[in-house]
């Protein structure tokens, strides 16, 4: 009788499977697309994650030849970077974000938002190249949230830098909405302007960005990628 499928460790898919399967592994190789090459970034950007599974992760990765490991600052820290193979899986992850969005999307209940995970796709995401010159400096309020109410996005140039506390900078533009209406806009699942008209997101600012704020507010990479209706 042949020997099934999922018990056949020769199978490529199986391998992959190895490979990138982990719930966490996959959010690893996510971030890093969005840009994330220190662990700070990465502890960042997936704050459920705790240092002994993001460390022991980094290593099987790198073992794996997913990602290589370079000491910068004399030995002191460390950087990490995709390789060749770890890059390809820029579709695999894409494909997997396109159909999370239109499959399991309606499964994400609000009790699960992670507010740090969001803010940091958001942060990544910006289209800054939509902003004026010089550094714009965003503050976001979340209505409904019990913690971590306010984060401030710093952008200049290529540079985004996300704050949970007040960098002690000239906000260029205030935004107000709720943590779900975030999601919501952040998927593609909400047009901006749509939301503004029902008051589901406040904007306040000058009128080059209050003006323009459907080019340069942030949208998942999928998103941005496929066009979406507002």
């Amino acid at each position: 009788m042949a020997q099934s499928i999922e018990h056949d460790t020769h199978c490529p898919a199986n391998k992959a499977a190895e490979l990138i399967g982990d719930r966490w592994t996959l959010q690893i190789l996510r971030s890093m697309l969005l840009g994330a090459t220190r662990y700070s970034d990465l502890q960042q950007s997936i704050p459920l994650i705790s240092p002994a599974v993001l460390s022991g992760r980094l290593k099987t990765m790198a073992e794996k030849g997913l990602i290589v490991r370079r000491e910068t600052g004399g030995g002191r820290s460390a950087s990490y970077r995709l390789t060749a193979s770890g890059r390809e899986l820029r579709p695999v992850i894409k494909f997997l974000s396109s159909w999370g969005l239109k499959w399991a999307a309606r499964n994400i209940k609000e009790p699960n938002f992670d507010v740090g995970a969001l803010m940091w796709d958001l942060h990544r995401s910006l289209r800054v190249k939509e902003l004026p010159d010089g550094e714009t400096v965003i503050a976001i309020t979340l209505s409904d949230a019990e913690q971590y109410r306010k984060w401030w996005i710093v952008a200049k140039r290529r540079k985004v830098g996300l704050w949970p506390q007040d960098p002690g900078k000239d906000v260029d533009v205030y935004l107000t909405c709720r943590l779900p209406d975030l999601v919501d806009l952040w998927q593609g699942q909400l047009g901006v302007r749509k939301a503004i008209a029902q008051d589901k997101l406040i904007v306040v600012g000058p009128e080059d960005l209050t003006r323009t704020i459907d080019n340069w507010f942030p949208v998942s990479p999928t998103v941005a990628a496929a066009g979406s209706d507002d």
